[in-house]
């Protein structure tokens, strides 16, 4: 009977503790920012012998929960889908989403997780985190300035990557005399708390 008794309480424990830790995750989501995609903007901006050549991600999502009061709790994760990259010309997307580029078939997603937001002057953070094209993850900072108006934040920002390191451009396009190595990441990235 004790036994059967304790197994009723051990049982009553772990169900309060499921509750607990599903209530805890419910609440962790409704934290999470809803990105504006009509108001957001994605940018990569590479040169090519020595000209300037904009292409926007038009396919990607945010997730952030930001308090500037408390900066090192914040949370943010990005995904691209590299499928999405416009040119503004069909067959120099369709080059770029070949495999020489982004192979966006065998990597249809590029991935951005903070790993720490650190306060750097007003309304100005450095984000650390972890960038993932292609498979391949690197460590990178970006510099990022926040504007809020009332419930919405916007964040802006440039990230400078080089290219090689995540195998973008492959073969022939190795040459940084052709393409250079070093690539501007501008973002802006609209989201609103509910």
């Amino acid at each position: 009977m004790r036994s059967r008794a304790r197994l009723a309480r051990v049982g009553a424990v772990l169900v309060r503790a499921a509750f607990a830790a599903l209530a805890f995750l419910a609440a962790s989501s409704a934290a999470w920012a809803q990105m504006d995609a009509s108001k957001s903007t994605l940018v990569a901006i590479s040169r090519q012998m020595s000209v300037p050549v904009e292409g926007s991600f038009t396919k990607f999502d945010a997730q952030i929960n930001f308090d500037p009061a408390k900066p090192a709790a914040g949370t943010a994760r990005l995904s691209v889908d590299t499928g999405s990259y416009d040119l503004g010309d069909a067959s120099y997307n369709d080059s770029v989403r070949g495999p020489e580029w982004f192979d966006a078939k065998a990597y249809p997603q590029a991935t951005f997780v903070a790993t720490s937001i650190a306060s750097t002057g007003p309304s100005q953070y450095s984000v650390s985190g972890n960038l993932t094209i292609k498979g391949h993850t690197e460590q990178v900072v970006a510099p990022v300035v926040l504007t809020q108006q009332g419930a919405t934040q916007t964040f802006d920002g440039t990230l400078p990557i080089h290219r090689l390191a995540f195998g973008i451009g492959t073969g022939e396009w190795r040459d940084t005399s052709t393409v250079a190595d070093e690539v501007l990441i501008k973002f802006h990235i609209v989201v609103a708390h509910k």
